[in-house]
């Protein structure tokens, strides 16, 4: 037969692909019938992407689904054993409709699985690399993934919600200049100055003026006030916040200007690791002393010989009401006399109830044996002062039976002749004692009679004394 050129280069084309296709299988045939290519004991055969081991969990897991599946079905066949490599042909290798059903069965068993047991392990199935075999293979085991168990409660409880809080408090204002805390905050701002003297040994500080101070209202909503602010400055070195200083009260003013200066005996070495710390104050006669800023400068990082002026704006304080202020009480019982000795020594920081000259403070001491007031005392009053020096010395007569059953109420007072005194503060020593350095004082004493025991106290507003002793609501 005579063919066009197109017909005969077809034809060559396809008879060149049949005689090429014949020669590979022929070739791929006898190659594996050689025994070089027969898998040995310690080679591992490898079924497409999967491992040639199966862990035994999985394995009696599949024969526990098959043979559920088989009573659902009616089939009494028995589950078909796990492909070894021993077991396995060439047939079956290059058969591709039993790769796929082994990978439809592998997946239903995994996805069974993880709907029965949540904490069982997942095997990470990577794609398998071929590369040239050695003389010994190891076996080829999956990568168990294990995911522990977390109950929900335990999850939730992992969150902090201080750290998602919103607190004006918490900013980091030293990385704040003072405009910008100007800015943020509009409370104002102070102007001082530091020194250190080293032939004293004492370091000095100037109070000079305040700028800008916000109005009553945006510190205290009681006052009966609104239009004015009456401001004084606290100062101390922290961390010893009891060895403070004040300055006196400017009235009606928004601009006060102080000119006041303070020293502070303390050695060169240690005023350079305090912290100098101003409070800035609202004096209220008629309701409460609102805290209206700080200022805090760490001593460290200025020339406290060479000295220095700085304006610092205010920043909010934490404690918005001002300490009432310190005694000094000493207490000595004499069981064969019977008599309880009462020493008022001093008082320091005491609130300030009197604008223009301090105050004129004094102390009520009265006995309450059980809930029945027996006898009450005071000191004399000292004109002009928050930092008292009484040294007065009282006694009571008290049995040694009825001395568990005692209690003492000291309460200092601002004396004003034009109206009744101004209440300062409050602490009751005894049976019902209102703190747990008052419990700590009277435990001493019952514990070292003859003994003087002394010991300085926090004054207490009068709810908090009435709130936890009994013996306050028994004095006037």
């Amino acid at each position: 037969f005579s063919f066009c050129p197109a017909v005969q280069g077809l034809l060559s084309k396809l008879s060149n692909f049949l005689l090429c296709r014949w020669t590979c299988q022929s070739f791929c045939q006898s190659c594996w019938e050689c025994s070089c290519c027969q898998p040995s004991d310690e080679e591992v055969e490898i079924l497409g992407p999967f491992p040639a081991q199966t862990p035994t969990w999985l394995v009696n897991d599949k024969n526990e689904d098959k043979d559920e599946d088989s009573d659902k079905d009616g089939d009494n066949t028995a589950a078909d054993p796990p492909v070894t490599p021993q077991d396995a042909s060439p047939d079956r290798r290059r058969s591709s409709s039993d790769t796929s059903r082994s990978t439809y069965s592998l997946t239903r068993r995994v996805s069974s699985l993880e709907s029965r047991r949540p904490s069982s392990p997942l095997i990470d199935i990577k794609p398998t690399e071929f590369w040239a075999m050695g003389s010994k293979k190891e076996a080829v085991q999956p990568a168990v993934l294990r995911k522990p168990y977390v109950p929900a409660d335990d999850y939730f409880h992992k969150f902090e919600p201080r750290l998602y809080s919103v607190d004006s408090s918490s900013d980091d204002v030293d990385s704040l200049t003072d405009e910008e805390i100007l800015s943020r905050y509009q409370l104002g701002m102070l102007h001082f100055s530091t020194q250190y003297d080293l032939l004293q040994n004492h370091l000095m500080v100037r109070v000079i003026e305040a700028r800008d101070l916000p109005l009553p209202l945006a510190c205290d909503s009681s006052r009966q006030d609104m239009a004015h602010s009456n401001p004084y400055v606290k100062m101390s070195l922290l961390p010893d916040q009891k060895n403070s200083r004040q300055t006196g009260v400017k009235r009606k003013t928004q601009n006060p200007v102080f000119e006041e200066r303070y020293t502070f005996d303390i050695p060169f070495l240690e005023a350079q690791r305090r912290t100098l710390l101003f409070s800035v104050v609202d004096f209220d006669k008629f309701s409460r002393h609102c805290v209206i800023g700080k200022v805090a400068m760490s001593l460290c990082d200025v020339d406290l010989v060479r000295g220095g002026h700085w304006w610092k704006a205010l920043v909010p304080s934490s404690q918005n009401e001002v300490e009432l202020g310190e005694l000094l009480v000493s207490l000595n019982y004499l069981p064969s006399a019977g008599r309880l000795n009462v020493d008022i020594i001093r008082a320091k920081q005491l609130l300030q109830t009197d604008m223009s000259q301090g105050s004129d403070p004094f102390v009520k001491i009265q006995l309450v044996t059980g809930l029945k007031l027996v006898k009450t005392k005071k000191t004399s009053c000292m004109r002009g002062t928050i930092d008292p020096f009484f040294n007065e010395s009282f006694s009571f007569r008290v049995m040694q039976d009825d001395l568990q059953d005692a209690s003492l109420v000291f309460t200092v007072y601002g004396h004003n002749m034009k109206s009744s005194n101004d209440f300062v503060g409050r602490i009751v020593i005894g049976q019902y004692s209102t703190g747990p350095p008052e419990s700590s004082h009277w435990r001493h004493l019952l514990t070292s009679h003859r003994t003087p025991v002394e010991q300085w106290h926090s004054l207490r507003s009068r709810a908090e004394c009435d709130r936890v002793s009994p013996a306050s609501l028994e004095v006037t």
